[in-house]
């Protein structure tokens, strides 16, 4: 590898979604997009700021010949404060979990609904015995196809989680990464027949393969 480098960049992007491999279906939240280069042997070392103080650990590329192509991730120091001293007392993290699957909203998929609203998370499908299912949460009962792709339309709407705007499912994953845990109640409003009603969910631990609803 190649430990004991630095390179130098400026921070693309914060809370960006990072997929990850054989992680049972589910993303990484919340993490630093970098355009410094990040290496074999990079990835557990710091990412500074200016000041020379840390602000993430690298810890992953987007690359098709495994060399740097310009898109380097890091995890927040934040979220590192929070996690690392659980995994050192514990040996395992317990990740908050709501348990939905969807899209975030679209003009086409809100004209399809004949809804104005164009921000928000549309629910498709629900994990049974998942936090949202026991809050009441619903799931698409319509097929339809935009662009090549099929969508499950009809289902509830999240447009706020404690009464902060959701706009997608990144605003969803990062307030549950940076605000919350497991046991922990949200109150999500959402959108269900054109109404506006709001729903209570307890947040369990996730699990650590996503099943299929």
């Amino acid at each position: 590898g190649l430990s004991s480098s630095m390179t130098s960049g400026i921070i693309s992007q914060l809370g960006r979604l990072l997929d990850v491999p054989n992680s049972g279906g589910f993303v990484i939240p919340d993490v630093i997009q970098t355009d410094a280069a990040i290496n074999p042997g990079n990835s557990g070392g710091p990412l500074l700021n200016m000041r020379g103080e840390v602000i993430g650990v690298n810890t992953a590329i987007i690359s098709r010949t495994g060399e740097f192509a310009g898109i380097g991730f890091a995890i927040p120091s934040d979220t590192v404060k929070k996690v690392v001293p659980v995994l050192i007392k514990e040996g395992k993290y317990k990740h908050p979990w709501l348990g939905v699957s969807g899209s975030d909203l679209t003009p086409q998929l809100a004209k399809q609904m004949n809804i104005k609203d164009t921000k928000g998370f549309l629910i498709m499908s629900i994990v049974k015995g998942s936090p949202a299912e026991k809050a009441g949460l619903r799931g698409g009962d319509k097929e339809v196809t935009i662009d090549g792709k099929t969508y499950l339309i009809n289902g509830d709407i999240i447009i706020k989680i404690d009464n902060i705007v959701v706009r997608g499912i990144s605003d969803i994953l990062i307030y549950l990464q940076r605000e919350k845990s497991v046991g922990d109640e949200v109150v999500l409003t959402i959108i269900r027949d054109g109404n506006i009603i709001e729903k209570r969910a307890i947040l369990l631990e996730r699990p650590d393969v996503l099943e299929s609803p």
